[in-house]
């Protein structure tokens, strides 16, 4: 099926790869399902956008490839709903606020997407740690992805 991104234009997904989030994503609970797609090879940036509305879509950013001690524990709740069988079932990205320069870019850990890419289920959760940041900066500079 042909959908209109935010970001790409028009393109051509497969309804195999749509991701439902069933309590939609905070401040857009009324879009469910979204589609993961790649911004570019390599890259630790992805594109997050709803099947629906081609004006919601969000740049996800892999947030271990810039902070390499974030780590938290899924609640078995979370773990249920997502339907999680095995830690490798889960990825996980946080939403990036784009800035100019991109430089100035964040991430937002306090609150990550978690997705289960076997059973298309994702969501997103709070972490209620003090440690996390809603705005943690992105330092491209490390090259390592």
């Amino acid at each position: 099926m042909k959908i209109q991104t935010k970001f790409l234009d028009e393109i051509e997904i497969k309804v195999e790869e749509i991701i439902n989030f069933p309590n939609g994503i905070p401040g857009f609970e009324g879009e469910k399902r979204f589609v993961l797609l790649p911004l570019e090879d390599e890259s630790p940036f992805r594109i997050l956008q709803s099947v629906t509305k081609e004006q919601v879509g969000f740049i996800l950013g892999f947030p271990f490839v810039f902070n390499k001690d974030y780590s938290f524990v899924i609640s078995d709740e979370d773990k249920e709903f997502l339907n999680v069988k095995k830690e490798e079932d889960v990825i996980v990205y946080s939403i990036v606020s784009i800035k100019e320069p991109f430089r100035e870019s964040t991430l937002n850990l306090k609150a990550p997407l978690l997705m289960n890419l076997q059973s298309k289920i994702g969501k997103q959760i709070i972490l209620h740690d003090e440690k996390f940041s809603l705005r943690y900066p992105i330092d491209l500079s490390k090259g390592e992805f």
